[in-house]
């Protein structure tokens, strides 16, 4: 089983663990510190491979459903979760916007907070998928750009160290899925067409 961290993440992991070594003869107690961060660092940024568990609409993050009704999902990804996103459909990326904000708990009004906003036109009509940022997430990574066609599962972006994901249904989509629900991005069926 092969191991992978999120594309730009290797800084991060890379400055603790250098500190670790730079450290070490002046505090073992601090080197064991930096290692512990370093190890938090590698679980954070991991990048799993996932498979989809059948047809439909997937999930673009990992978590917990916090509001779900007929066209939107809100996901809360905690600091556990793995922060990858990927695009819940086929589709070519109509537009990408990103809008400043504060940086609040992100179940909590959670627009309010910096955002980005991806617009996917898919097969039966466009959807939206927004990355927020939360408390101690300061960075939405958006990998994607208008124009750029996207296939169902693949990797958009991640945001930091705890954030949220809300993303509408497009037309001719039933949310499957409901409050409380735990989640996995490019894994969990989060909406079927309708027959």
């Amino acid at each position: 089983m092969s191991f992978r961290l999120a594309p730009g993440s290797l800084p991060w992991v890379a400055i603790p663990f250098a500190a670790s070594i730079l450290v070490y003869p002046l505090s073992i107690a601090l080197s064991l510190i930096f290692l512990l961060v370093t190890a938090f660092m590698i679980h954070f940024h991991r990048d799993p491979e996932r498979f989809p568990e059948g047809e439909g609409m997937l999930s673009p993050a990992d978590g917990r459903i916090v509001e779900a009704d007929e066209r939107h999902i809100y996901i809360f990804m905690g600091p556990m979760d793995v922060h990858v996103n990927r695009s819940p459909l086929d589709g070519v990326v109509r537009s990408v916007e990103f809008r400043e904000g504060d940086h609040s708990p992100a179940f909590r009004n959670p627009l309010r907070n910096a955002h980005s906003i991806i617009e996917i036109e898919g097969e039966t009509g466009r959807f939206t998928l927004k990355q927020i940022s939360g408390m101690a997430a300061r960075r939405v990574v958006c990998w994607v750009s208008p124009g750029e066609r996207l296939k169902r599962g693949q990797r958009i972006g991640m945001i930091r160290f705890g954030s949220g994901v809300i993303v509408t249904a497009p037309p001719g989509y039933r949310i499957t899925v409901h409050k409380g629900s735990h989640v996995r991005a490019g894994q969990t069926v989060i909406a079927e067409l309708r027959e």
